[in-house]
């Protein structure tokens, strides 16, 4: 159990697909210093026959970052891993969670569990190929199979080959029948399992996802655990991050304010379109939730979403946004 409060999956952003992009992850970085980011999952072809730098670029502030990989072919995702490493990346994760129907035909995510043996085998070949830390994040089960028994020999089996750190998402993923959206939603959460997992397993690092919106909820588990990693919740109330270094890690409290992290986007907006042609539309989408919860912030979101304003410079969209005249209308 990790108890020096320095390692910095102890508290972490889910990957998530079309939204932990590189501008994601550097607003994320603004809110918290400490707390591990997630790339969304690139596939093995994607790297091995796409554009890697579009898929592997990010800023230097993302640190501690990782990388999640999608496959199933052992040499394709022992390149793909040494490519991360070789990128920077502080982790390479493999994806044995995602029940996509897209993700089943390329026969990977979720539907990997039912393989131990040939996860077994990659992360082998992925741990024989790089010195950065390969871990696995999955689900406690597939479809209606229930047993603990599942899990544990995967975690069992895959731990043998020499992965050290398993995130874990509570619930089954149900291959058939639902939708992503669904299978986040519908399958019963059952920590307890998860709770099982580090009991018989003490020696590996324990993490948990699914289903967090609450400090004290995570700091409950993290007495039991050794990380919890937070998916919709960090994206949609982000501000929430911004009590995670204090929380989580024994850092002084952030003394930026939700205007700061704003202005610090608009800068990066700026300097994004100067040196790459990026849309600060792109990038402003990922901060939409900045000010859930304060007065005027729909009027707010209206502003930083409305197309009409592309034209602008960002920091003039900001005044925009503040604008008490444009507030009032």
């Amino acid at each position: 159990m990790d108890t020096e409060h320095t390692w910095a999956g102890r508290v972490s952003c889910a990957p998530m697909m079309d939204w932990t992009d590189r501008h994601c992850r550097y607003f994320h970085r603004l809110l918290t210093r400490r707390a591990l980011l997630y790339t969304e999952m690139v596939t093995t072809g994607a790297l091995v026959h796409g554009d890697v730098p579009r898929h592997l670029r990010f800023n230097a502030e993302e640190h501690p970052l990782a990388l999640q990989l999608g496959g199933s072919e052992a040499a394709e995702l022992a390149h793909c891993a040494k490519l991360g490493e070789e990128w920077g990346y502080d982790e390479i994760n493999l994806n044995c969670g995602c029940p996509s129907e897209r993700v089943q035909r390329g026969a990977f995510g979720a539907c990997l569990m039912n393989e131990p043996q040939l996860v077994a085998d990659c992360v082998k070949a992925m741990v024989d190929a790089v010195s950065v830390p390969v871990t696995v994040k999955h689900r406690i089960g597939i479809d209606k199979t229930e047993s603990y028994e599942f899990v544990r020999d995967f975690v069992g089996q895959v731990s043998e080959a020499g992965c050290r750190s398993f995130i874990v998402h509570a619930r089954n993923a149900w291959l058939k029948g639902l939708s992503p959206k669904q299978n986040r939603e519908i399958p019963p959460l059952r920590y307890e399992l998860v709770h099982r997992l580090k009991h018989d397993f003490p020696a590996l690092r324990i993490s948990i996802n699914g289903g967090f919106n609450d400090i004290a909820e995570m700091q409950a588990h993290l007495r039991l655990l050794d990380g919890v990693m937070i998916g919709r919740e960090a994206y949609h109330n982000p501000w929430s991050l911004a009590e995670w270094d204090a929380a989580f890690f024994h850092e002084p409290p952030s003394t930026l304010t939700r205007e700061d992290v704003e202005l610090k986007m608009c800068d990066y907006m700026a300097r994004e379109a100067a040196e790459h042609g990026t849309p600060w539309s792109n990038i402003a989408r990922h901060m939409l939730g900045l000010r859930n919860g304060l007065a005027g912030a729909r009027r707010w979101r209206q502003v930083w979403s409305d197309h009409r304003h592309k034209a602008l410079p960002p920091h003039e969209v900001m005044a925009l946004a503040h604008d008490p005249a444009a507030l009032a209308a």
